[in-house]
C-alpha cells in the first residue's frame, strides 16, 4: 500500500515543478502550461467516478496493478514523445489509468486485511500518498537541473514501474473479493440521495475551492521564483515541495482536534488560516512568500482532513459513492481552477494569483460558515479511514 500511494501522487503531480520548463521550451503562457497538471487531473476525477465499478467486476488487486504499470509507462513515453501535443495527450492517459488506485485502494484494504489492522494498512497508504506527492516533485526538480526535464520525467516513469512490480510480488491475492453487478437504478437513487442531505453539496464544493487555492498556488510560485528578484534554481524551487511535511501534520492535528471539539467547530479555523497564507505570498520579501505557502499548506491539509472525515460521518448508505464524489470535485478542483489560476497569472502577475485565490478561499469560509449551521444526522456511523491527501 506505500508503494502504491507513492507511485500514484508522484506520477500524478511530479510535472507540476516542471511548468516553467513547458512554458520556455514550447514557447506556452501559464494557463498552457498548466494542462500537463490539469489534463491529468481531470480525466482522474472523472474515472474515480466508474473505477469502482469496474472493480466490482474484474477484482480490486487486478485493476490496482494494471493501472501502475500503465501510468508508469505512460509516464516514461511522455519524457521521450517529441512534441507538446504528444505530451499532454500521455499525461491525459496516465490521468486515466491512475483512477483505477485512489478509487478502489480503501476497498482492497477493507476486504483483504484484518479489522484489527485497517487503520495501520490505510495508513501506509496515505503516507505513500504524502511522500510521494513531495518526493515526485523534489527528485524531478534536482534531476531537471542536473540533466532537464526528460531525464527527470523518464526517473519518475521508472520508479513508477519498479514501485509497480513490487505492489505486484508483494501484494497478496483476494480472497475475499466476490464480483458484483450493481444495478444502475440503485446506484442513481443512492446517488440523488447524496445531493438531497444538507451538507454533502456545500461539503463538495469545499473540495472544490479548497484544492483550487492550494493547486493554483504551487502551480504558479515555480513561475515567481524563478524570476527576478529571487532568480532560484530548479532545484531550489523545488525544495519548497518539502512544506509537505508541515501538511501530514496539520491533517492529524486538525483531524484530532475536529474529533474532540466538533468539525462545525474546527472547520473554519484552517480555512482562516489558508487565506492567510495566500496573504503572506502577496509579500514581496522570499522569508514571508516561503512562510506564505507553508501556512497555505497548513492551512488546506487541515481543512482537508476535517472535510474528507465529514463526507465520510455524513454519509449513511452510500458511503463509497459519497467518498468517490468527494474525489471527484477534489480533482475536478485541481484540474478547473488549477489551470483558471493561470489566466490570472499571464494578465496580472503574482497579485492576480493572490487575488483569485483570495476569492476562492473567501467563498470556502462563507461556505464553512454555512455548514455551522446543518444540524448532525441523530445516528452517524463510526468515522471511516480519512481520504488520501495529494
Amino acid at each position: 500500500m506505500l508503494f502504491a500511494g507513492f507511485s500514484t501522487f508522484s506520477l500524478l503531480y511530479s510535472v507540476q515543478p516542471l511548468l516553467p520548463l513547458f512554458a520556455a521550451q514550447y514557447g506556452l503562457t501559464a494557463e498552457a502550461a498548466s494542462l500537463a497538471v490539469s489534463l491529468a487531473t481531470g480525466p482522474l476525477a472523472i474515472g474515480i467516478l466508474f473505477a469502482g465499478f469496474v472493480s466490482d467486476r474484474v477484482g480490486r488487486r487486478p485493476l490496482m496493478i494494471a493501472a501502475m504499470f500503465a501510468a508508469g509507462a505512460l509516464t516514461v513515453a511522455a519524457a521521450v514523445v517529441p512534441g507538446w501535443s504528444g505530451l499532454l495527450v500521455l499525461r491525459f492517459l496516465t490521468g486515466v489509468a491512475l483512477a483505477g488506485v485512489p478509487a478502489v485502494a480503501m476497498a482492497y484494504v477493507a476486504e483483504e486485511v484484518d479489522a484489527g489492522a485497517v487503520g495501520a494498512a490505510m495508513g501506509l497508504y496515505i503516507a505513500g500518498s504524502a511522500l510521494g506527492g513531495m518526493a515526485g516533485r523534489l527528485v524531478v526538480s534536482v534531476v531537471a537541473d542536473l540533466e532537464g526535464w526528460r531525464w527527470a520525467l523518464a526517473s519518475v516513469g521508472i520508479a513508477g514501474l519498479a514501485m509497480a512490480e513490487a505492489f505486484r510480488r508483494l501484494s497478496p491475492p483476494s480472497r475475499n473479493f466476490t464480483p458484483s453487478v450493481g444495478r444502475p437504478g440503485a446506484l442513481l437513487r443512492s446517488a440523488g440521495s447524496l445531493f438531497t442531505d444538507r451538507a454533502m453539496p456545500l461539503l463538495y464544493l469545499e473540495a472544490f475551492l479548497l484544492m483550487g487555492v492550494f493547486v493554483t498556488i504551487y502551480n504558479y510560485a515555480g513561475f515567481r521564483l524563478i524570476r527576478a528578484p529571487y532568480g532560484l534554481s530548479q532545484a531550489a524551487v523545488g525544495a519548497v515541495f518539502l512544506l509537505y511535511v508541515l501538511g501530514s501534520v496539520s491533517s492529524a492535528k486538525f483531524g484530532t482536534l475536529a474529533g474532540r471539539r466538533g468539525r462545525r467547530t474546527i472547520f473554519w479555523i484552517p480555512v482562516v488560516l489558508l487565506i492567510v497564507g495566500v496573504a503572506l505570498t502577496a509579500m514581496t520579501p522570499l522569508a514571508l512568500v516561503i512562510a506564505g505557502i507553508a501556512v497555505v499548506t497548513i492551512g488546506f491539509f487541515g481543512a482537508h482532513s476535517i472535510a474528507s472525515a465529514w463526507v465520510g460521518r455524513r454519509a449513511q448508505a452510500a458511503r463509497g459513492q459519497a467518498a468517490a464524489f468527494y474525489l471527484f470535485f477534489y480533482y475536478m478542483g485541481s484540474s478547473v481552477l488549477g489551470s483558471a489560476g493561470g489566466v490570472a497569472w499571464t494578465h496580472a502577475g503574482w497579485p492576480g494569483v493572490t487575488a483569485f485565490c483570495l476569492v476562492l478561499g473567501v467563498a470556502a469560509l462563507v461556505i464553512g460558515l454555512v455548514l455551522r449551521t446543518v444540524p448532525p444526522l441523530v445516528v452517524e456511523p463510526p468515522v471511516p479511514q480519512r481520504m488520501p491527501d495529494p
